[in-house]
């Protein structure tokens, strides 16, 4: 029986992706450089300094890596803050509730930054259903290496198969995967470029899920 749920953020809890999208390219301009999408898509599911790290040496950028990271930084919390419409993507909030009412324990393993991470979770109110936050600015390596899942588990004190990982980029499904977890691999509108194959299982919608399925999945 699965005990322990463990979501992404970025494209999963939240549709922050086209606001980071901006910002990135918003940055790319003001830097003079044109980063292709199939590039970009490559990126996703990675930390912004791990992103920055090999923006800078592709293009060779003489700016350094953590003034890079700011910039891009100030422009998404610009952007995140201004954009009243923004909401958790549609079934969410029903699927963690059910989960945290059902006893599921909920962790967050996302690539954001801690800030980003706060920045989400205070405006939508969400601390209260998650036991741990993990955010990939603690990590030497960005996903797809499985190094945040791995402590994900560890802190959750749950066997990995009685552990899923819901992701939705081509990098966080792969992390898991290497993580030996099994993953649920949810096909958004921005997973377009992103190669869902590797997931255990597909989902577009998250109405397609709820605690009591998640707890009968029965990992091989």
């Amino acid at each position: 029986m699965i005990r322990t749920v463990i979501f992404d953020m970025d494209g999963v809890v939240i549709d922050t992706e086209p606001i980071h999208r901006n910002a990135f390219f918003t940055h790319f301009g003001e830097l003079g450089i044109n980063v292709p999408d199939e590039m970009y898509a490559t990126f996703l599911g990675s930390s912004t300094r791990n992103m920055y790290q090999r923006i800078k040496k592709a293009f060779g950028l003489s700016e350094e890596v953590e003034d890079l990271m700011n910039r891009k930084r100030e422009l998404f919390n610009k952007q995140f803050d201004e954009d009243t419409s923004l909401d958790l993507l549609p079934g969410v909030r029903r699927l963690i509730e059910d989960l945290h009412q059902q006893g599921v324990q909920l962790l967050l393993a996302s690539s954001a930054s801690k800030a980003t991470i706060a920045r989400v979770f205070k405006r939508f109110e969400l601390y209260p259903y998650f036991s741990h936050l993990i955010s990939g600015e603690d990590f030497t390596e960005s996903k797809p290496n499985p190094e945040i899942f791995n402590h994900a588990v560890a802190l959750s004190q749950t066997p990995r198969n009685e552990c899923i990982i819901i992701e939705d980029s081509t990098n966080g499904i792969a992390a898991a995967k290497a993580a030996g977890v099994y993953c649920i691999g949810y096909a958004s509108e921005h997973s377009v470029l992103q190669d869902l194959g590797l997931a255990d299982q597909v989902i577009h919608h998250f109405d397609e899920l709820n605690a009591e399925k998640i707890k009968a999945i029965t990992p091989q």
